[in-house]
């Protein structure tokens, strides 16, 4: 199989003991190990797959926890880098009725914003390997330039890019995302996702078909679309597929997209990326759809982010 090769953001979550309006008792904040990046990197992981996290965290408590936490559940920590000049980031989640969160981010300034190409591995991508981000490691100048050159230097290298794009407005300064940034990202990438409202953000009065071609014109080879519980949506040039999820009570959101991807990009480690039109295989597709379906449905129905991810044995029948 391929390694996974996850770059960006890690942080705590502080998750809310309240659902809803619910207001029992006193409201508090359960730590969990998250951020996007890192999320994907466990899903992998606890797929069984070897995965490895490129990442910056604080010389802090929280940063000892996240450490602890990515090498409990598999990944490979060798190209994390810690420093003094920042902290770990925490994100505290509020959650409707639905497990539906919504996100308060204490960042920046937070350490994962510090990470520079200098920090990377020696010959961290002279194996062919899957590497994956997303925009989170845009919000501002120095680690949008970092961001950029891991991606270009991964895609010169033979590897397979992955871009999540993961928008959260209220990362950017004045809650304003950079539409053509993160465009910038995406067409840098093999393998796009992206959910239905993040891709009405991003198009904006842009046709949505004529955004999605000009994204498949610019290099991405497969552009996944999920939409909640609703069907999924994977767009390539010679068409589009369609799956829906299977039906699930949501207990907590958070790592839903990234136990998606974890599954995409497990059914893509184990099949042969590097030929041309690997996208068009049609059992491919079905294979990679159905695992990520079930990682997604997998991952709500239990709160937090790592513990929430699936094995390999939860998803795939015997």
């Amino acid at each position: 199989m391929t390694p996974v090769i996850a770059f960006g953001e890690a942080l705590v979550d502080m998750l809310s003991s309240r659902l809803g309006d619910a207001a029992e008792g006193p409201e508090t904040f359960t730590p969990y190990a998250g951020g996007a990046p890192a999320n994907v990197a466990v899903a992998c992981a606890r797929l069984g797959l070897t995965s490895r996290f490129l990442g910056m965290l604080g010389d802090d408590h929280f940063g000892d926890f996240l450490a602890r936490e990515l090498e409990h559940h598999g990944v490979d920590v060798s190209g994390v880098s810690r420093t003094r000049e920042a902290r770990t980031a925490l994100a505290f989640v509020s959650r409707d009725a639905d497990g539906e969160r919504t996100f308060d981010f204490y960042r920046p300034p937070a350490a994962d914003l510090l990470y520079r190409t200098e920090h990377l591995p020696h010959g961290v991508f002279s194996e062919p390997a899957i590497v994956h981000l997303c925009s989170n490691s845009l919000t501002d100048d120095a680690i949008a330039a970092t961001s950029l050159a891991i991606t270009e230097m991964a895609s010169r290298a033979g590897c397979l890019v992955s871009v999540d794009a993961n928008l959260r407005h209220n990362l950017w300064p004045e809650h304003s995302i950079d539409v053509g940034l993160v465009t910038r990202l995406l067409d840098q990438a093999d393998l796009i996702k992206l959910s239905t409202d993040e891709l009405d953000a991003l198009r904006g009065d842009h046709p949505r078909d004529d955004w999605l071609a000009e994204r498949l014109a610019a290099g991405a080879r497969l552009i996944v679309i999920t939409d909640g519980p609703g069907a999924v949506a994977a767009h390539t040039t010679q068409g589009v597929k369609r799956m829906t999820p299977p039906p699930v009570k949501a207990v907590d959101t958070t790592a839903g997209g990234d136990a998606f991807i974890g599954g995409l990009l497990a059914a893509l480690a184990d099949h042969d990326w590097q030929r041309p039109n690997w996208q068009h295989d049609e059992a491919f597709l079905e294979r990679a759809l159905t695992l990520a379906c079930r990682c997604g449905a997998h991952a709500v129905t239990r709160p937090g982010a790592y513990a929430a991810l699936p094995r390999r044995e939860d998803v795939i029948d015997s």
